[in-house]
């Protein structure tokens, strides 16, 4: 079996789930060509398992101090390139399809009639969960802008939907962790005004990830890092807890290792609010609309967390299209999920 697999490469949730199916593919002896899109191709980073992979320019949101610019997003979008990328991708010599959020390669297969399975967590919101800012254009994006035949969703609960857990590494448990360490993930937020509000706390140590790191504010207790990828699963594995936009992935490695969460929602953006509002309904986790301080300090205070067992997902997929890909049904997402509990954490 000769497999195509589109990943959309805004955040690096996507290239995340990516990389733990790469390590599965593998492993089956299933030969995978990958390509990357929604970032300029020198900001990815960690990238061998994906051997020779094709990156083109693709679809993204502009986002400026944590809220989407529209006028910004028309602006950088070229139609005419995106047809022409559309047009050029020759899917002809692939068996499977594979499509992560990423819409070059999901039109591309529309175009050559290609069967085309879809992987994300954006594929979940076809079923009922948790909403949260939705509006006609968000859910227009949402079903339109990366189209597939068989659509897999993923989410931290499967709310009697047919959807299946997260797809994330299931690393060993920190038997201990450094319960005043903290992590922060806000690419979208203007960082020196993040290191303003996470300065009056010195009882704490935060470990902040970015595309561009503010390395110019000495403060003793904070620390800027570019982002690695061992660096960063390092922080996280030591951690009590992490601050993040309410992408997916993150939260969900976050949930399996047992830390507590504080998210704040990219504004405007549909997945990500929605995001936020399931981790409180389900208990996981906290939110805030802005960087506040108060909330913040709350959330410091608090000194239990939630730790769920999510099982080897990627597995269970790759085994699934070796099986010839039988209907996803709740039966089967049933016994994915069979194993999976939500265990409380005491971080003091």
């Amino acid at each position: 079996m000769k497999v195509f697999y589109g990943i959309q490469g805004t955040g690096n949730g996507h290239i995340t789930r990516g990389r733990i199916m790469a390590r599965e593919f593998r492993a089956a002896d299933i030969a995978v060509d990958y390509q990357f899109t929604g970032r300029p191709k020198d900001t990815f980073f960690d990238m061998e398992i994906f051997n020779d992979h094709l990156w083109c320019e693709g679809l993204t949101f502009s986002v400026k101090n944590g809220k989407i610019n529209p006028f910004m997003t028309v602006l950088k979008s070229s139609p005419v390139r995106l047809i022409r990328d559309i047009r050029q991708l020759d899917l002809s010599s692939y068996d499977l399809v594979i499509c992560d959020f990423e819409p070059v390669t999901a039109w591309a297969a529309r175009q050559q009639k290609k069967k085309t399975f879809g992987v994300s967590h954006q594929y979940a919101f076809q079923y009922k969960i948790p909403r949260a800012g939705s509006n006609p254009v968000s859910e227009a994006v949402m079903k339109h802008f990366a189209p597939v035949d068989i659509g897999v969703g993923l989410h931290w609960h499967h709310f009697d939907q047919p959807i299946l857990p997260p797809i994330i590494d299931t690393p060993d448990i920190a038997k201990r962790v450094q319960k005043n360490r903290i992590v922060v993930y806000l690419p979208f937020e203007n960082q020196q005004k993040l290191i303003q509000s996470l300065a009056p706390f010195k009882d704490f140590e935060f470990n902040i990830y970015s595309f561009t790191p503010d390395l110019t504010q000495r403060i003793e207790h904070i620390h800027c890092k570019p982002l690695s990828l061992h660096g960063f699963q390092k922080d996280l594995h030591d951690c009590a807890g992490i601050i993040c936009n309410a992408g997916f992935e993150l939260a969900s490695e976050s949930l399996y290792l047992g830390k507590k969460i504080l998210v704040k929602p990219v504004h405007a953006q549909m997945e990500q609010t929605s995001n936020a509002a399931a981790l409180v309904e389900l208990g996981y986790g906290q939110m805030m609309n802005k960087i506040d301080p108060k909330i913040i300090e709350q959330w410091l205070g608090i000194t239990k967390a939630v730790r769920i067992n999510y099982p080897n997902t990627a597995k269970y997929l790759v085994e699934w299209i070796k099986n010839g890909m039988p209907p996803v049904d709740q039966g089967w997402c049933n016994q994915v999920w069979s194993s999976v509990r939500a265990m409380p954490v005491e971080l003091s």
